[in-house]
């Protein structure tokens, strides 16, 4: 290479090299510092745009633990008034067994009958004041067979929502409760007197068929706990593939994302060193003009 002055080639191809070393080095600084191998799409255009999705599957899945963690506490809500319920119907059958015993008149069945009333209104007290979150749960809101959520407030049963899409199959199901209040299970003065069999216990023979149409309220409340307790029993089921799911998103959006420390550091040390050995050569590189100057100087 011959001496000149006008252009320094070797400072410029030291010049160069420490750019690119640079460079490097602040790429490996930003991995490290954030702990990402893709910071921006430069880095990784096909990973980002994976990446990208993968977290908003987790979220989603995440919420859709929380909804369905949210129904739980719903039909546990609906359980306990129906447990309450079932007292007040076992109390009930009590007293029409009481009343439906030949050794009670007429003016000691009506007291017993003030009592069954009594609780054939709390029933139905009960199933009106059930809620939550505003929603209305044993007085009928929810036990119709259809579904329609596209007003401000949705009808019919109600859709619980935990999947990434809306594909019936996978990402929601339903929950339908039956009406609890005491008319819809057929007992007390609120029934309908033409088909009830409980609607009063006020006289024997009444009684006698009272002790009928409570056990068939009793079934009637008994089916409803149970398709409350089946579909508690898939949420948690639900909830448990959820958070399953996005542990394994997590684990395949970190092994796109995330950087190798390890290697990294093994990178950031080596860029390191070539930077320190480029600043070094370029001060060298930049004296050799000064030795044209000695030949010039003579």
């Amino acid at each position: 290479m011959s001496l000149v002055i006008n252009h320094n080639m070797m400072a410029a191809n030291t010049a160069r090299n420490l750019n690119s070393h640079y460079a490097a080095l602040s790429k490996s600084t930003q991995r490290l510092s954030t702990g990402l191998r893709v910071n921006s799409a430069a880095d990784d255009a096909a990973g980002l745009a994976i990446r990208e999705l993968q977290r908003a599957d987790i979220a989603t899945l995440q919420q859709g633990a929380r909804n369905a963690n949210d129904a739980i506490s719903m039909i546990q809500t609906a359980d306990g008034a129906l447990s309450v319920i079932d007292e007040k119907l076992t109390r009930m059958k009590e007293l029409a067994e009481q009343a439906a015993t030949g050794t009670y008149d007429s003016t000691q069945r009506l007291m017993i009958d003030s009592e069954y009333q009594a609780m054939a209104s709390e029933i139905t007290r009960i199933a009106n004041a059930t809620d939550f979150n505003g929603i209305h749960l044993l007085d009928g809101t929810l036990s119709d067979d259809t579904h329609d959520g596209s007003g401000i407030t949705a009808t019919g049963k109600m859709k619980i929502h935990f999947g990434t899409g809306n594909d019936s199959a996978e990402d929601y199901y339903y929950i339908k409760i039956g009406n609890s209040t005491a008319s819809a299970l057929g007992v007390g003065n609120s029934a309908d007197p033409n088909t009830s069999m409980a609607f009063t216990v006020s006289t024997q023979q009444a009684a006698q068929s009272a002790l009928v149409g409570i056990t068939n309220a009793i079934v009637s409340k008994d089916n409803i706990r149970a398709h409350l307790g089946a579909m508690q029993n898939r949420l948690e089921n639900t909830i448990t593939n959820q958070n399953t799911q996005a542990e394994n998103l997590q684990a395949a959006e970190s092994r796109i994302s995330d950087v190798d420390v390890a290697t990294e550091m093994t990178e950031f040390v080596r860029n390191q060193i070539l930077s320190q050995s480029a600043v070094a050569m370029l001060s060298q590189a930049n004296s050799l003009p000064q030795m044209a100057m000695q030949l010039i100087g003579g």
